[in-house]
């Protein structure tokens, strides 16, 4: 599976901006999907998640209520919508795809096999 991240840029305080994840493979519909996040000085973290069918999703507590992580299967496309940005949010964002989540840890980097390039957000206040 190759991923492809876009949609990042500028945008103030309170805005929205949704990235976009295209990927390529015959079996797109086999993996989870997940958004990394990394801020400058911190380590990476995992903002959101999605099953192959959507059913199970995963937000981490600094994202929750704000960030969702829709999928188009027959589009081979995942997408971050956020929401109510704050300046915190400001990170190179990563799309991930997983064939299975051992463990349950979501968060963990390890579980994920595919990665594609960051897509930088900057959120000004």
């Amino acid at each position: 599976v190759q991923l492809q991240a876009s949609g990042g840029g500028l945008v103030q305080a309170g805005g929205s901006l949704r990235l976009s994840c295209a990927a390529s493979g015959r079996t797109f519909t086999s993996y989870i999907m997940g958004w990394f996040r990394q801020a400058p000085g911190k380590e990476r973290e995992l903002v959101a998640a999605i099953n192959w069918s959507g059913g199970t999703t995963f937000q981490s507590d600094s994202v929750k209520g704000r960030f969702t992580a829709p999928r188009d299967n027959a589009e081979n496309m995942v997408y971050l919508q956020m929401n109510s940005l704050k300046p915190e949010d400001t990170a190179v964002y990563y799309c991930a795809a997983a064939a299975v989540i051992r463990s349950k840890n979501w968060g963990s980097s390890a579980n994920y096999d595919y990665w594609g390039q960051g897509t930088l957000v900057t959120v000004s206040s």
